[in-house]
C-alpha cells in the first residue's frame, strides 16, 4: 500500500494539531511516527484512517483520495479503549462494519435495516458522547 498526505490540517479549538502535514510512504515500507505528546501522531493516523476528517489537505491511499478507499487495508490500535465519544453514533458503527470487511455501500445499507429493525435511527447522527 502507497500512503500520502499533501498539507494536512486539523485544528481543536486553539490548539493546532497538525499545521500542513505531508508525508509519503512509498509500497512495502514501515514507517513509524515518533514524536512528544502532543505532537500530532494519533491525529494524523485517526485522519488517515477516516475517524477523523481534516479541516483541510489531502490523503491518498495508492493513488486514490482515502474518502474513496476502503480501510480494512489499514490497522489502527490506540491506546485508548471504546468508542470515539465525538465521531457520530453512524460513523463510529460504519468504521467498524467496515473494519469487518464490508463495503462502504453494504455497510451502510446493513446498518441501515439494523437502525431501524431496533428502533434506533434517532441516534445515527448523535455523537457517541450525547
Amino acid at each position: 500500500m502507497y500512503l500520502k498526505t499533501n498539507n494536512v490540517v486539523k485544528q481543536y479549538a486553539n490548539h493546532l494539531a497538525l499545521n500542513k502535514v505531508s508525508i509519503e510512504v512509498p509500497k512495502g515500507t514501515i514507517f513509524g511516527l515518533l514524536g512528544p505528546n502532543g505532537a500530532g501522531k494519533t491525529t494524523l493516523i485517526r485522519i488517515i484512517t477516516r475517524i477523523t476528517a481534516p479541516d483541510s489537505g489531502e490523503v491518498w491511499i495508492d493513488g486514490r483520495p482515502a474518502s474513496d478507499t476502503n480501510v480494512t487495508d489499514i490497522g489502527y490500535l490506540p491506546e485508548e479503549r471504546g468508542l470515539y465519544k465525538k465521531m457520530k453514533v453512524g460513523e463510529q458503527a460504519m468504521y467498524l462494519a467496515q473494519l469487518r470487511g464490508l463495503s462502504r455501500q453494504d455497510a451502510h445499507r446493513q446498518l441501515m435495516i439494523w437502525f431501524k429493525r431496533f428502533d434506533i435511527m434517532d441516534w445515527y447522527n448523535r455523537k457517541v458522547e450525547e
